[in-house]
Order: structure tokens, then sequence, then C-alpha cells
């Protein structure tokens, strides 16, 4: 028996494609090695506490818009299976996540065989072979198995080090002890946080500048939730972020000596010795269960499998990806890193296998083609969308005008449709997005002096910076003409004079 999809991996995003596919009737089925659902979560974040908000009050009974602020859970028509449902707290522990996924996975009924480790997945006439507890025959091969190994910097002696997945979160195993951190993400600093009363020194580094995800807006950046450790280094209370590169560990006596060249003074080499150290270095998608007949390739130093517009591995046709791993598309940049975000990319991912293998077109509703009801479409769903809002700048809304009427499609990934993904559009397309401004990670947001766009000027709105509405129109192929709409400290872009008025002009010259 060959099935359509075959699935690996029964995380959040393999549980939500597996949702979807189960609504169709699909012939399709998830393979997971762990024996539940969610394993990552039994085991990550190591200290336990998600960063992913979790905010079930909201002030608005609209679903829709609540999922702007609930990073946890995936789309559902069922209020009971929202996360939410499951805790007040802002930062849940992820021990509640492993229960929600178990119970998504139950009430949806998905089709998952469990204990089902892959060891091999080969190519052959007609679709894929994966070997795991037994063998299994697909069409197509989605791969949702997020980032499962470590990734291990070329450094001498780096396996000396202590790695974030086995290392002790006790804090009291590194009392009054010298401690190195390599590493800047999130995991790093959650650790150097965690240890901070035991320890007597912790110095955290990496050759990369700390980027603070309050100014980037780019959630995977440090969050402030686990950024107190930068107050006990500014603050000069015995701790460090050293800057630079670590050029070696070794060995000396019962602790270690760690030669680091300095990259903000002239490359200064000096030893440092620490009684720990710990890696963490962040996380890598393991491609080690694919044979040579249908290895992806890989990019961004070999961290994630490479992919075209529809997730599709660049080189092994009919092999796609879900979930974390599809954040090669939008690295540091949006949220496909994160469940807040992914779960609008498997729902795109969804419609595109259907698109592509079910002669299905992408699904549209059909509206007038006046500027007036286009103007009405766009400012709706602006207000009240929250894939556009989390995946700022890679999804946006496609309307195609067809003579005197026009199709809305939702939530396409835009370089999908840059590519032809929609096929025809018509007499023209208007492609609308949620951006930040090019500029907007060298704005200090907390600095009054920074001059500010005029929330009641759509004719700056051009410059803003915060998140708002971005509208272009493409004919034949090209981009035509841009039109910003003004920004607004509620994110409501529906006030006549300064959204609705301007954005009906831009569409009515557009047309004409």
């Amino acid at each position: 028996m060959t099935l359509d999809y075959l699935i690996i991996g029964a995380g959040p995003a393999g549980l939500q494609l597996a949702a979807l596919l189960e609504q169709d009737g699909a012939d399709y089925l998830v393979l997971e090695a762990a024996e539940a659902p969610g394993a990552f979560f039994a085991r990550y974040p190591r200290h336990r506490q998600l960063i992913s908000i979790n905010k079930p009050r909201t002030g608005s009974d609209d679903p829709e818009l609540n999922l702007r602020l609930d990073w946890n859970s995936l789309l559902t028509d069922d209020p009971a299976l929202l996360f939410t449902a499951y805790t007040d707290r802002y930062f849940p522990d992820a021990d509640v996540m492993v229960r929600y996924l178990a119970d998504f996975a139950a009430k949806t009924g998905v089709k998952v065989a469990y204990d089902a480790a892959v060891t091999r997945i080969g190519r052959e006439e007609g679709g894929f072979v994966v070997e795991a507890d037994r063998t299994y025959r697909a069409r197509r091969v989605i791969v949702a198995t997020g980032v499962s190994r470590m990734y291990e910097p070329e450094i001498p002696g780096f396996e000396l080090a202590e790695r974030y997945d086995t290392m002790s979160v006790d804090p009291r195993d590194y009392l009054d002890q010298r401690v190195l951190i390599i590493g800047k993400g999130n995991s790093a600093f959650e650790t150097a946080d965690a240890l901070m009363e035991t320890t007597t020194v912790i110095h955290v580094a990496g050759p990369s500048s700390v980027r603070l995800a309050w100014r980037t807006h780019y959630v995977g950046h440090l969050r402030a939730v686990n950024n107190n450790f930068l107050d006990t280094y500014q603050l000069k209370s015995a701790n460090a972020v050293l800057d630079g590169t670590v050029r070696s560990i070794a060995r000396d006596g019962d602790g270690y000596r760690v030669t680091f060249a300095f990259a903000r003074v002239n490359e200064v080499v000096k030893e440092l010795s620490y009684d720990r150290v710990l890696a963490c270095t962040g996380f890598a998608f393991d491609a080690s269960i694919f044979d040579a007949s249908c290895r992806p390739e890989l990019a961004i130093r070999d961290r994630f499998p490479a992919q075209t517009e529809a997730w599709e591995s660049v080189n092994v046709p009919g092999l796609y990806f879900a979930g974390t791993i599809t954040q090669q598309r939008d690295f540091k940049k949006s949220t496909s890193g994160f469940i807040h975000g992914f779960r609008y990319g498997v729902r795109a991912l969804h419609k595109i296998l259907k698109q592509r293998y079910e002669d299905t077109p992408f699904p549209a509703a059909r509206i007038g083609a006046g500027p007036d009801e286009i103007t009405a479409a766009v400012i709706g769903r602006v207000n009240r969308t929250s894939a556009l809002w989390q995946m700022f700048g890679f999804l946006g809304d496609v309307v195609t005008v067809h003579g005197d009427s026009a199709a809305y499609h939702e939530e396409v990934p835009v370089a999908y449709f840059a590519g032809g993904g929609l096929g025809d559009t018509g007499d023209g397309a208007f492609v609308v997005t949620l951006e930040y401004g090019p500029d907007h990670d060298k704005v200090d947001p907390f600095d009054i002096g920074v001059t500010r766009i005029s929330q009641n000027d759509p004719g700056r709105a051009h410059d803003a910076a915060y998140l708002h509405p971005v509208v272009r129109f493409h004919r034949g192929g090209e981009l035509v003409a841009v039109h910003h709409l003004a920004e607004n400290l509620e994110n409501r872009w529906d006030r006549p004079a300064v959204h609705v008025a301007p954005l009906a002009a831009f569409v009515r010259s557009c047309l004409a």
C-alpha cells in the first residue's frame, strides 16, 4: 500500500497538518519516534518555561483576533482545543504544552503510529520508501521533525563542553563555580538566569552581538523574560557578556582553560579559566535519515533543509517540510520558526498540496471588482487577521481582478505568489501584508527623542517603523504601485479619512 502523504513527526506542525488532512478524509499517516506526541517539549526548554505568550484575557470575543495574543494554540474550530483553556500563565510551563498536544491528537482523531522511529528515507519509482517500525511507502513525504540535533560549532575541544540537552539544570550543582556559557540565544540566557544565584561568575560568550527581541521584532532574539543576566553584567555584578570567538577548550586540572579572542579590542587573545563550560549553541535539522537517493540540500550553515517557496526540497521533488525547520525561508525575519507562525505556514502548505495533487484551486472568495468592494475587503481583513499579523511580510492576502469580479485569496506565501503559484492573476493583483518599516530594527522604540510618524498623516505612512498594512499592486508579473496604511497604536486601520479613503483612491488609480 502506498500512502498519498506520510508525515514524519507528531509535534505541533505534524499534528496541525494531520488534522487538516483528517478533515479532508485524505490518505495519510504520521510516524512518531516517541510513545506520545510533542516529545520535544517533554525535554525542552530545559528550565521548562516557554517563551511563547499565552493570553486568555484579551477583551475580545473574536477568535481570529485573539490568536494574535495566543502563541501556542494550533488552528482549530473547537474552542476546547485552544491552549488558552489550559493555563492562565503568560509564559506557560512546557509540561502544559505536552498535555495540550496529547489532547489535540486524541480529540482530532489524527492517524499516528507511535514508537515508529524513522531510520531511513529513500526514493523509489512512484515515491518514497520509509523504514521505521516497518516499511512504509508514500507518494509524498512531509518532514516535521523540527531541529532535533544540537548545533556544534567547529571549536577544538568543543566535545569537552557540557551540552544544553544533557547538562544538569539543578543550580546547586554549580555552587561556587566559574561557568562559561557558549551561545547568545535564549537557551544561553535562560541557563545563565537559572544559575546566577549559585555560581561565583558566569560569562556568556559568542561572536555575534546580543540582539534584543523588543528592538528587532524577531521573537527568536533575546527575550526580556530571559535577560535579567544583562543587568548583572551592566551593573558590574560579577557576570559578563564576552564578544568574540572561542578558539579552543582544553582540560586544566579539575577545570578548563579556554582560549578566547575578543572582537571589540582588536582580536586580543586571552586564556580564561572555568570550572564548567556549557554549550548552548542552538539546534539544527538532522538529515541523517535520508539515504543518497533523496538527501536534501541544506542551507544556513547546514542547519536547515533548503526549500522552495512551497516548502518543497530544492533538489528532491515530493519531499516537503513543515514546522520550525521552515524558518529557512524567513530566517530571523518573521516567525516560521515558532508555533504562532508555522501553524499558518502549515495551513498554506495544506492548500498548496491540494492545489498540486488534488486539482483543487487555492481557495478564494468572490467579491466585486470595484474600488469600494476591494477596499472594504482589505480593511476588514487587516483589522482581524492573525495570520498576516504573526507572519508579517511573509504571508499575504492576494486579490486578483478578473473583469467585473475579483477573487480574494487568504494567507498566500508572498514568494509563492511571486513565483506564479496562483496561476492566472487576470487584470492585476493586490497583495496585502502587514510589515514593519525597513529600518525598524535600527530604531530604539523607547527613545523619546526619536521622531515619530503621526498616526494622522497618511502621506507619511511609508516612513512608519511599526507594524502596518502594505498593499502592492502587480500587473503582468510586474510590481506597479505600493500603498502604506498609516500605523495605529491600537492596530485599527479603519479610520475613514486616514485609512479607508487613501486606500480606496489607491485601488481606484490602479484599476484605472
